[in-house]
Formats: C-alpha cells, sequence, structure tokens
C-alpha cells in the first residue's frame, strides 16, 4: 500500500518527463500532438493501435520516431495481397555444416518491439490472422513450436480509407483486438507550412534523442493502471459501453466487455500522460471515441442519414 502511494505521488514528476517525449518526437513530426498522445496511451496499455488516414500524413515516419525516442526495436511491414504468414513470422531454413544439414528457425520482421503494419487491410484474411496471434499472445507459432516476442510488443496498423480495390475489410475480430482507433487528420495550414519549410532546406535532418528505456517503459505500464478512478467515473464509463448495446436507433451492434476494459485502461493512461493522480470524467469522455470507433455497427438509419461513428458516440454521450 506505501509503495503504491508513493507511486502516485510520482505522478505529477511525470508530466515533465512526458513533455520532453513530446517534445523530442515533434523535432521530426510537426503537430498531430493529439495523434502521439494516443499512440502513448496505446503503448502504456501495453496495447495494439489502428491509424487510419489518407496517404502521406507521416504515419510510418511518426511511429518511427516514437520507437527511437522510447528505445524500441522498429519493424515495418508492407500489407500486400501476395504477402504470406511465414514473411511476417518467419521459416525454418536448411542450413549445411560440415556434411550435416539441420533446420534453422529464421525469425522474421514480427520479433521487434513495434511493428508498423502498413495498410494492413491489403493482406489477405490468413496473412492478417498470422498477427492475431502475437498482437493477442505475445507469441508466434511454426508448426509445434511456439517461439515469445520481445517484450514490450506492440502492433500499430495502418489502413487507407481510400481506395478499396483489392483490400480485405479486417474481420470484427481482429478490429476489437486494437485498443485504440486513431484519425490521423490533414495538417492545419500554419503546420503544413512548417513541414514545408523543414522538408525543403539543404540541411542534415534532426535526430532525436532516446529518453525513455525499455524497462522505464515497463514501469510506466504498471504505473498506469495503478492511477484511481472514482466509482462514479467508472459507472459512468460503463452506462456509455452499456448505451451502444440498447441503442437501437443508432447501432446495430454495439461494444463488447473488452470495451469497457479498455475504455478504463486508456482513461489512466491519459491522467499519467497528464501527470494527474486520478482519472478525470473528461478522461473517460475524450478515449471513448479512440475507443469505440472501431467496435460499433451503426444501423442502416445512422448510415443513411450521413452519420460517422463518431456523430453517434457525441450523441451516446449526451
Amino acid at each position: 500500500m506505501i509503495k503504491h502511494l508513493e507511486s502516485i505521488r510520482n505522478i505529477e514528476k511525470l508530466k515533465d518527463t512526458f513533455g520532453k517525449v513530446t517534445k523530442e518526437i515533434s523535432k521530426i513530426i510537426v503537430g498531430q500532438e493529439e495523434v502521439v498522445e494516443q499512440i502513448m496511451v496505446a503503448i502504456l496499455c501495453d496495447s495494439n493501435a489502428l491509424l487510419e488516414s489518407y496517404p502521406g500524413l507521416g504515419k510510418t515516419t511518426m511511429i518511427k520516431t516514437v520507437a527511437e525516442v522510447l528505445d524500441l526495436k522498429f519493424s515495418r511491414i508492407q500489407s500486400t495481397p501476395d504477402l504470406m504468414p511465414s514473411d511476417i513470422i518467419g521459416t525454418y531454413v536448411i542450413e549445411e555444416e560440415k556434411g550435416k544439414k539441420s533446420f534453422r528457425f529464421q525469425k522474421g520482421p514480427v520479433f521487434a518491439n513495434i511493428i508498423l503494419a502498413d495498410e494492413i487491410n491489403r493482406a489477405t484474411p490468413k496473412t492478417q490472422s498470422a498477427l492475431l496471434e502475437a498482437m493477442q499472445e505475445k507469441q508466434v507459432t511454426v508448426g509445434n513450436q511456439t517461439f515469445a516476442l520481445d517484450q514490450p510488443f506492440f502492433v500499430l496498423a495502418t489502413q487507407n480509407p481510400i481506395d478499396m480495390e483489392g483490400t480485405y475489410p479486417l474481420p470484427e475480430a481482429q478490429v476489437d483486438r486494437f485498443l485504440l482507433k486513431i484519425l490521423v487528420n490533414y495538417p492545419n495550414f500554419d503546420d503544413e507550412m512548417e513541414i514545408v519549410n523543414r522538408f525543403t532546406k539543404a540541411k542534415e535532418a534532426d535526430k532525436v534523442k532516446t529518453l525513455l528505456s525499455k524497462d522505464s517503459l515497463k514501469l510506466l505500464q504498471n504505473l498506469a493502471k495503478q492511477v484511481p478512478i472514482a466509482e462514479d467515473i467508472k459507472k459512468r464509463a460503463l452506462e456509455i459501453i452499456t448505451k451502444t448495446r440498447t441503442a437501437k436507433d443508432l447501432i446495430e451492434y454495439g461494444a463488447s466487455p473488452r470495451a469497457s476494459i479498455g475504455l478504463i485502461l486508456a482513461a489512466k493512461a491519459k491522467a499519467l500522460l497528464n501527470g494527474r493522480k486520478y482519472v478525470s470524467a473528461k478522461d473517460i469522455e475524450e478515449m471513448a471515441y479512440p475507443v469505440l470507433r472501431h467496435r460499433i455497427i451503426l444501423n442502416f438509419k445512422a448510415e443513411r442519414e450521413g452519420k460517422s461513428p463518431d456523430d453517434v458516440i457525441r450523441e451516446i454521450m449526451k
């Protein structure tokens, strides 16, 4: 109990640490503070995130920069229709030494800390399911042998909302494995001017410093779960989730109990990032959008009226 209280007291000091992390990331990434914060929330919750945006908005650069600042091994998988599960997981190769042949397992790109699965909806369902075990169990199975993945381990997948030809929509079971669905929007005029100025000058690109170790990150993940939440705020979170199942005038299928766990955890991580010793009602309401937008299926009436999942979540919270 004393150790727990001491940890909570140190939370206020963490705001400065996370401020330095954000500042370091901003050396490469202009704007997009909310997106960076939500990626950090997913990492503190030891969970996966799905990023959706149009091409060319710097998703790959953003995730690679986060990996560098947090001292995490980064690996990128470009999803294509001919990508095989073995291209992700790895495969056995035959080696010959002193006239003797033996099998050796050659690890695939999934053996890293942060995996960027680019345009995940372009991979076939068989290949998508190969990522499913890694995302949920933090392990992969090849033949009858199981290999544990390096910890910490996160899958940050991207998908493009346009050009749907040749794509395989993610099945509901797999979408539910992502804690957050993060929308990356176009930068505002001033940010875009800064991007143009920064990347059209003949100078060396800024290099980012590593600010947190893997061990520090594991401690922070544990600390995120310790952030207190009042019963009335917890009840408010569960009421929002329950409403997604009963609002049949807007929603065909509501969110699962996994969403309830995710919303509470994400709100705790957000409070920690902001250096607060408690979860506020605002944390719940702000995190409801990325936690729920991929977990609810709108009915025909809501779609006909042109409502987006975010519009429906906003109505539910009223």
